[in-house]
């Protein structure tokens, strides 16, 4: 059964962390300097905040996969959805390591699938504190794109553009609202 996946840039790692916790009556099942995240069963989602340069909100939605089969399935309708689809083998990042696909949707928002090989031990498969720094420090002065990210971005969002999901977006039209958010 696959698991909503929610990744969300804070300003302030431990305040999120604490309000998060309180909002889900639980404590993050991964906690590290820079990164918390917590897998839960009601609702079943893998929420994950980090404080890595990113401009604080929403950086990126997606469906976490429990096994090869199940990933193979969302990569079939990411397929009929007709969007360019970034593919990425064994790739580590937020302390594990991943079979990927990465979407971003008409409006500009990017959709990760993934399903988790393994654990490891930095945040992006650095190999050491001086290149998570230097990553680190480079993400705090180059801004993210949902569809477009540099080696040294806070996230992990692919380094090639999606360029037919952005294209996609910029021939929409612009419906006139009918009163309220979500009316």
């Amino acid at each position: 059964m696959k698991r909503f996946h929610v990744h969300v840039a804070v300003n302030n790692l431990a305040e999120s962390t604490r309000f998060y916790s309180a909002m889900f009556g639980a404590p993050p099942s991964v906690e590290k300097i820079d990164y918390a995240k917590w897998m839960l069963d009601d609702p079943r989602i893998n929420f994950a905040i980090s404080s890595r340069g990113n401009v604080a909100g929403v950086n990126h939605l997606g469906f976490q996969a429990d096994d090869a089969r199940e990933l193979a399935g969302i990569h079939e309708r990411l397929q009929q959805a007709d969007s360019a689809i970034v593919t990425e083998a064994g790739t580590s990042c937020c302390y594990a390591k991943s079979d990927k696909y990465w979407v971003t949707d008409p409006s500009g928002i990017a959709w990760e699938s993934f399903h988790t090989l393994d654990t490891i031990p930095t945040f992006n498969g650095a190999a050491s504190a001086t290149a998570s720094a230097t990553a680190e420090v480079a993400s705090a002065v180059l801004p993210i794109v949902p569809s477009v990210t540099t080696a040294a971005s806070g996230c992990c969002a692919p380094a090639a553009p999606i360029a037919a999901a952005t294209s996609l977006a910029s021939t929409e039209t612009s419906k006139p609202s009918k009163g309220s958010c979500c009316g």
